[in-house]
């Protein structure tokens, strides 16, 4: 992030207005269970977050106030899905807070970004909850049914758009038919992008990241496609569809995870798109985002080492 002289919490809190539009469209096209699970998210996070910090005898009003963890809550719990049960986004958000910041020491120590930790660790663990998302709005009541449990409707689920589309292509779909299906994610994308442009313009985020990111996505993209057009998405699917907006704006960016050199921040942004291209065409899972974070996440001290600017007046 940029010196911009406002505060951590300052900060956070530009991080969440950006996340407005894109989660005012996720609520339009799969309902209350996109607020539900930010609620649920957020309230995890805090209570986590303050259980530890009292634990490891630190100020616990200082370290929750700075919006760190709420920030955490809120990005892993818009990117579950809208009716995943309750205990899922609390199982997620408390190892995120514990495993991926806690344990390293709290804010500014963590090696990885702690929310797509917490998203891998929950898509590994629980596949299905995590791959079944509504399909079509849901009411307030009937979320809460489904959420906690209380009924289990039938026809009100189905795989993600990503998964959804992958699949379609390897049984032959009309790519227009595809393009139709895929209109919700493509409209949530533009709202995290119109957030992520207002993110760069307050200089709260680097550009490097970002556009290395979609670069990367870009270029890998068209280079599968070239080679094998039928079997993988087309190359704008891979913008539109999953979370791609929401990654190379608000995930890749994490000041703590990501690199911190200028020439560094191209490098792993444009090494993350590859491999999220590379986990959506040959991976098993609908979408390689997290896994490329926490891959890059773990690479950023090489790249650190290696992309240092030189002193000035010395060799």
């Amino acid at each position: 992030m940029h010196n911009t002289g406002l505060s951590t919490n300052q900060m956070m809190r530009q991080v969440i207005y950006a996340l407005v539009l894109g989660v005012s469209a996720s609520y339009v096209f799969f309902g209350w269970g996109v607020v539900i699970q930010i609620l649920l998210g957020t309230i995890a996070a805090l209570v986590v977050e303050a259980t530890f910090v009292a634990m490891r005898g630190r100020q616990v009003l200082a370290s929750i106030s700075d919006g760190s963890a709420a920030l955490t809550g809120i990005l892993l719990a818009i990117s579950i899905p809208a009716i995943a049960p309750w205990w899922v986004v609390v199982v997620g958000v408390a190892f995120a807070i514990i495993f991926g910041k806690q344990l390293y020491g709290g804010l500014g120590n963590n090696p990885f970004n702690p929310a797509m930790l917490g998203y891998a660790f929950l898509l590994i663990s629980y596949p299905l909850q995590m791959t079944t998302w509504p399909v079509d709005f849901l009411s307030f009541s009937q979320v809460i049914d489904e959420v906690f449990n209380l009924v289990n409707f039938d026809g009100i689920s189905g795989a993600t758009r990503l998964d959804d589309v992958k699949t379609s292509l390897s049984l032959g779909s009309d790519i227009a038919t595809l393009q139709v299906r895929s209109i919700s994610q493509a409209w949530i994308n533009i709202g995290f992008l119109v957030g992520g442009i207002y993110l760069l313009a307050r200089k709260i985020i680097f550009w490097h990241i970002p556009v290395a990111v979609l670069s990367g996505i870009l270029m890998m993209a068209l280079l599968i496609s070239i080679f094998d057009s039928q079997q993988h998405l087309p190359v704008q699917n891979h913008l539109i569809l999953g979370g791609t907006m929401l990654g190379a704006f608000f995930i890749a960016t994490d000041p703590v995870s990501a690199s911190t050199t200028p020439k560094g921040r191209l490098i792993y942004g444009f090494l993350m798109g590859v491999l999220i291209v590379i986990i959506r065409a040959y991976g098993g899972y609908p979408d390689g985002i997290a896994f490329a974070v926490l891959l890059m996440n773990m690479m950023v001290p090489l790249i650190d080492q290696y992309t240092q600017p030189k002193v000035f007046g010395r060799s």
